[in-house]
């Protein structure tokens, strides 16, 4: 429980989000993956940084956030113990975007993490997270958000979709978009590119875990045409 490490918090490593530049999520969860059972870290963000909590949860910490001001908010997490998750990675590609929110307005960006804590965090979900991925994949195309469907692809294969739901799933694109769309923007898109190496990889006997971590280097934050980050010019 909090109040068991309460009085350690203040001895935790500040990691200070505001000046991070880049996917801070990434960079924050890089760093706490090295802290040890009964250590903690201290984030400090512009905003409440509600991803965070369950992204550090997968791995054993526990959190305690405090309000200092409008533009000021410190999490400490304290890990109670070092754990994987289910399949021994945790999910790629987290809501880099909603920090983008938090750069207009405030509370506008703490609104937003709030309603994706509800959206993707929810308590007894009716819709597993692999059908909520496909779901949205199948939204995003129908939008024409091939940089959102691509993201949606790498988290729905690490959480389980396999190469024959995406082959139905791509089938069902030409029916519903027609060839024509999917020749000129689904074919020649990234979606379609991760896609197609996933089922390269499998093919070659590849393992999951293996292809998961090639699939996400190869169309994660790192790809200017997957990343949701603010562009550097």
């Amino acid at each position: 429980m909090t109040e068991e490490w309460n009085d350690k918090k203040e001895s935790f490593k500040v990691l200070d989000g505001r000046g991070l530049a880049g996917n801070f999520l990434s960079t924050i969860l890089e760093k706490a993956k090295k802290v040890s059972a009964g250590d903690g870290i201290c984030v400090v963000q512009s905003f409440e940084p509600i991803p965070l909590y369950s992204t550090l949860e997968e791995i054993g910490f526990e959190h305690l956030t405090e309000k200092i001001s409008d533009n000021e908010y410190r999490a400490y997490f304290y890990r109670t113990e070092e754990k994987e998750t289910a399949t021994g990675m945790e999910t790629p590609l987290h809501p880099a975007a909603l920090a983008n929110l938090g750069k207009i307005d405030k509370t506008l960006g703490k609104t937003a993490s709030q309603f994706w804590q509800l959206v993707w965090k929810k308590e007894d979900p009716a819709i597993d997270q692999k059908t909520k991925y496909l779901l949205s994949l199948a939204n995003a195309v129908g939008a024409g958000r091939l940089r959102q469907a691509t993201r949606e692809l790498v988290k729905a294969y690490s959480a389980g979709v396999t190469v024959p739901e995406l082959d139905e799933l791509f089938t069902l694109f030409v029916w519903n978009q027609g060839i024509g769309n999917f020749a000129s923007e689904i074919g020649p898109s990234p979606l379609f590119a991760s896609y197609q190496l996933v089922k390269r990889l499998e093919s070659e006997g590849k393992s999951r875990d293996s292809v998961i971590a090639e699939l996400a280097g190869k169309f994660g934050e790192a790809n200017p045409d997957v990343s949701v980050l603010e562009q550097k010019r």
